[in-house]
């Protein structure tokens, strides 16, 4: 058996393999809500034989999405339709799982196909919040301070989310803290200028998201399993850097959390990354091995035998993958033969004679 492709415990979950969908924005919602779009993306995914889905950013509050096209997660009334997608991925035998976001300083602009770049109120724009009021980049609207209660309250939208996330059906939630968004600009030292308890040190710094990861563990059943994304680095001098990842964390595994999975970047707009095939994976052998905590590897992982490798040589204990599974959702089928193993694969695809053993299709009234 191939590592990519062996199961993977995680408290009362079990992946069937080690290749999860990372999350993915599609900039296709109203008003937060899942639509036709976002059930056949996801779907597919999981048809195509992933261990566990992620739902794209789903933002914690309306002015936490990242446009005003972002899913959300902030209202009861989501949680219908999300269910659906959620029933959907587990009756393929894979993992639904959610990421849970706040865009901080990042937030109110346009689709990147529509340029990305701030809208004002008369295009559905609003007022971002952030630690400091520092500004991402020039095209970027200029966000205001958050107070210390406001700091409780997004705490406090983050634990409500998990809460619909876990009513709606998904099995496994991530915090978002990376990219730049809400609780990376909290960690950084480039973007969070407070002279309070929530910013100068390191301890202050990390602050936020731990209190909010603490609260979310105690509320999300502890039968099911809880990740953190974290940019590893911002690729700039003074910044948030792998060594201080590494600390936050050995912190985070104290608070529960299962896995930490390790991107990087998105916080300093003139930063200069070395993209790479397996640019990022170096920092989530780091962290396994000096915090001894699960990580995934994220960033331009698009072989088989790359991701076996990854696996393998105990550098990440999952690989999550985003633009290979857009050109190739049955990216995990065609992993399998090329591995030469043989996996589940729907039983409505047989004639395609793909590597594996079908498995049951979910009865109609199911699928509804």
């Amino acid at each position: 058996m191939a590592k990519l492709f062996e199961p993977l415990k995680l408290r009362g979950v079990t992946l069937a393999n080690r290749i999860i969908v990372s999350p993915m924005c599609m900039y296709s919602s109203f008003d937060g809500f899942a639509t036709d779009w976002h059930f056949v993306h996801l779907a597919s995914r999981a048809v195509g034989g992933a261990g566990a889905v992620f739902t794209e950013a789903a933002a914690v509050a309306p002015e936490g999405r990242i446009s005003p096209q972002d899913l959300g997660i902030w209202s009861d009334a989501h949680i219908t339709k999300l269910s659906r997608i959620a029933r959907f991925i587990e009756g393929q035998g894979s993992v639904p799982a959610m990421q849970l976001a706040h865009a901080g300083r990042k937030a109110s602009t346009s689709p990147p196909w529509e340029g990305g770049a701030a809208i004002d109120s008369s295009a559905g724009g609003w007022t971002p919040v952030a630690p400091s009021a520092v500004r991402f980049s020039d095209t970027y609207p200029q966000p205001r301070e958050l107070s210390v209660e406001e700091i409780g309250g997004v705490r406090d939208a983050f634990v409500a989310a998990a809460e619909r996330a876990r009513h709606a059906g998904f099995r496994l939630i991530e915090i978002h803290a990376a990219h730049g968004y809400l609780f990376h600009e909290f960690l950084s030292p480039l973007s969070n200028q407070r002279a309070d308890q929530y910013g100068g040190s390191f301890e202050n710094r990390t602050r936020a998201l731990l209190e909010t990861a603490t609260a979310v563990r105690d509320r999300w059943p502890a039968e099911l399993p809880m990740f953190v994304r974290i940019s590893s680095t911002d690729w700039t001098e003074r910044g948030w850097d792998i060594e201080q990842s590494v600390e936050l964390a050995r912190a985070l595994k104290r608070t529960e959390i299962d896995l930490i999975d390790c991107s990087s970047g998105g916080n300093v707009a003139t930063a200069k990354i070395p993209v790479g095939a397996g640019y990022q994976t170096p920092f989530a052998e780091r962290i396994r091995r000096e915090a001894g905590i699960l990580t995934g590897a994220v960033g331009m992982i698009t072989s088989a035998t790359q991701a076996e490798h990854i696996l393998a040589t105990g550098q990440a204990d999952v690989v999550l993958l985003a633009r290979e599974l857009l050109r190739d959702p049955y990216w995990p089928l065609h992993a399998a033969r090329e591995l030469g193993v043989a996996i589940p694969y729907p039983v409505q695809y047989a004639r395609s004679g793909p590597h594996g053993t079908p498995v049951r299709p979910l009865p109609a009234s199911e699928e509804d």
